[in-house]
This record gives C-alpha cells, structure tokens and sequence, in this order.
C-alpha cells in the first residue's frame, strides 16, 4: 500500500455529496491531502488524495453504501505523489472565443509548445445556442518570458480567439 490514494467519485450533483464522503473517511482515520471537487454540467466530481493505514479494500468497502446509496461510480488508484511536491503556477491563461471544434487543442498545443505545464484548467460555454462564446482559464508553469508566451498565441487571436496570458502573485504566509 502506498501512502497516498487518489480517490475519484462520480455522481449526479446533489448537496451532501462531499459531508458523506469526508465523515466516512474520518470515521476510517484517514488524512485527506489536495482536493478537486467541482459540478461539469449536472454531474459532481470529486478527485481527493487520501491517507492512511487502511487498505484498498478497506477505503472501497467503507465508502460503498455511500457510492451505492447516492449513484457515486467511485475509483481508488495508489498515488506516489503526496504532498508539496507540484509546481506553483507562475502564468494565468484567460482564453475567450466563438465556440468551435478544436480550441482547446489549439490552445494546448501552443502552451505544450512553449513548455507550459497545464497545472488546472476550467472551461464553460456561455451566450446562447447561436452565438456560443467558450471561456477557458488556465493556470501553469513555464520557464520562457511573459512576452513569449503572449506572443505565441497572435496566429489564434487573428482566428478571432481572445487570449490574455498573465503573471500569478502567488502570496504565502
């Protein structure tokens, strides 16, 4: 058993989700570490890193009426990760542009080009059904200039694409 699990649940977004999951990891004497839980269209997710001294089949027979009685699809995997070891974002990605196929791998693909690690990324589509307007923020790590990395992305705002690519203050203590 590693010392870390990343556990991922699943399920139509309803209130009471996280309460019922963190009180039976408690019970179990387990240390939650970072977390993702966030609604993506009806549905609610939860990616959380989990410690403690119980097994695999422990965590997923504990957390099983809990998936079973709210439609959780649960999924446990072992993480070699822990905590404190990821990269601080240094850029803020906002892109904004008419809906169409294809834009995030346009924008990912410059940012992968520039050696841009992707440390989260949020995407929602506003405006109506005939004018569809996709936002996406990213926030990351890079090692090239500010001005590179604006830049890089002038062939896509001649495409009508909107991207502001800016420095994170990244405030501790």
């Amino acid at each position: 058993m590693s010392d870390w699990n990343l556990l991922t649940l699943v399920g139509a977004d309803r209130p009471g989700i996280v309460a019922r999951v963190t009180r039976v990891l408690f019970a179990l004497g387990c240390h939650l570490g970072e977390a993702s839980m966030i609604r993506l269209g009806g549905n609610f997710t939860i990616m959380l890193m989990v410690s403690g001294a119980r097994s695999e089949a422990e965590l997923l027979a504990a957390l099983a009426p809990v998936a079973e009685e709210m439609d959780l699809r649960i999924h446990l995997d072992p993480s070699h990760g822990g905590l404190h070891h990821h990269l601080m974002p240094n850029y803020q990605v906002r892109v904004m542009g008419a809906d169409r196929a294809g834009i995030v791998a346009d924008v990912t693909e410059i940012l992968a080009e520039q050696g841009f690690n992707i440390l989260e990324l949020e995407s929602d589509v506003a405006g109506d059904r005939e004018h569809p307007l996709y936002i996406m923020n990213i926030q990351g790590y890079s090692g090239v200039t500010l001005e590179a990395l604006r830049d890089s992305f002038s062939a896509l705002s001649k495409r009508g694409v909107s991207v502001d690519v800016s420095p994170v203050d990244v405030l501790i203590g």
